[in-house]
């Protein structure tokens, strides 16, 4: 089967497809979409099945239309997979999914597969999960070696609009009464620096480090001797309890129903249900090695059923069940593919198409007709422009 996934963020696009790549399929990753090359990518590549995932720049108001136009002249079935919910189900997955509709919608949310249906869109529940070749363990890096490690974004605006959410109970679990009692934390992600409102004292410059690469955060799970995972909900996990235990990290999250279901406590991974709790566990676990490297070793084992190979088999198995499919590979970059017939630009802030003309001695009539482009029509930073062609295409 030959699988198109309308993506380009790093956080999805060596996740899933490879997990259908292990399965025996062949994926296409699009990278950035444009009006022109979706379709180009319908007619070259011809999938059986077009996968759109999350909310990153691929998922712009402007580009649900473009989807829609392309994909409506076909018969190739759309997924789309709400990873999002429910804290923007409303404001995000409604409106896409409206916009877009797609033939059938996974969600992390099992309650809102139900609101799904009655809105008219076939529906199931499809967990996070981890692939191998972007969460693993590697030897600690003295770039990333702590104590304790936390690897997510703060959201003080999310925060401030909804201030009843767990997330918010989390954080006072796990966070705040370490950082109350002067206990190093180091933090990895955005906006750590404006938390004070939210877990009673300012965090020290000198324990902030700022945004990490999606595709190196293995690399701090690895290395430090304990990750706190935030939660966002009782009832669902959170992307990175996956990952970081697939990248042999010994997580320490919140006692939740969800975490329970999937796991089994103080064996494959630390849980607290309150401030107290969270200080004596982390001064326990710190100070027992021998106890703390068995917990590793058991969260690396009790992941491997969470795998993205794994999803992968579920989704197919659903769409089938459910009508959407009726009836193998590599990996495949749409930039890669289009490369074998055109010399191409990768467009770069501030970019415009007289400048890219003028760069490769080309009218700049010929580069706006060989995209498709109208001449008042705006570029983006990451699109693709084809310069000319290298030979016939068949």
């Amino acid at each position: 089967m030959k699988i198109l996934f309308l993506e380009s963020h790093p956080m999805w696009i060596y996740g899933l497809p490879n997990g259908f790549r292990e399965e025996g399929h062949t994926v296409m990753i699009s990278g950035p979409l444009s009006r022109e090359n979706i379709s180009e990518m319908l007619n070259w590549f011809k999938p059986d099945l077009i996968i759109s995932v999350g909310w990153t720049t691929e998922h712009s108001k402007e580009k649900w239309p473009w989807i829609r136009e392309a994909i409506k002249k076909t018969t190739i079935p759309l997924v789309y997979w709400a990873t999002e919910d429910p804290l923007h189900t409303e404001n995000f997955t409604i409106p896409l999914i409206n916009a877009i509709r797609p033939d059938f919608v996974f969600t992390v949310t099992p309650s809102l597969c139900k609101k799904y249906e009655e809105l008219g869109f076939k529906a199931d529940h499809l967990d996070f999960g981890y692939h191998q070749s972007v969460h693993f363990q590697v030897q600690p890096s003295n770039n990333y070696r702590c104590d304790i490690a936390v690897v997510a974004n703060a959201y003080p605006s999310y925060l401030k609009k909804n201030p009843n959410e767990f997330r918010a109970d989390a954080l006072k679990t796990l966070i705040k009464p370490l950082i109350k009692k002067g206990v190093r934390v180091d933090f990895w992600g955005k906006k750590w620096g404006r938390m004070r409102k939210y877990i009673g004292k300012e965090i020290p410059t000198n324990w902030i480090h700022g945004y990490l690469d999606y595709r190196d955060a293995y690399k701090v799970y690895s290395s430090a001797k304990i990750v706190i995972g935030l939660q966002n909900s009782r009832t669902q996990l959170a992307m990175r309890t996956y990952e970081i235990l697939g990248s042999g990290g010994v997580l320490l999250t919140v006692d939740t129903p969800a975490v329970r279901d999937k796991f089994t406590p103080d064996k494959d991974l630390i849980v607290s249900s309150s401030p107290e709790e969270t200080v004596d566990k982390i001064q326990y676990y710190l100070n027992n090695d021998t106890e703390r490297q068995q917990i590793r070793e058991n969260g690396k084992i009790a992941v491997k059923e969470h795998s993205y190979r794994n999803r992968a088999k579920k989704i197919l198995a659903v769409l089938e069940n459910r009508g959407v499919l009726t009836e193998i590979g590599d990996v495949i970059h749409y930039s890669e593919f289009l490369k074998e017939f055109y010399e191409i630009h990768n467009i770069s802030p501030g970019d415009t198409l007289s400048e890219i003309a003028n760069k490769y001695n080309v009218p700049l009539q010929e580069l706006i007709e060989l995209n498709n482009l109208s001449s008042d029509e705006k570029i983006y930073a990451g699109q693709i422009i084809k310069i000319k062609k290298k030979h016939t295409i068949l």
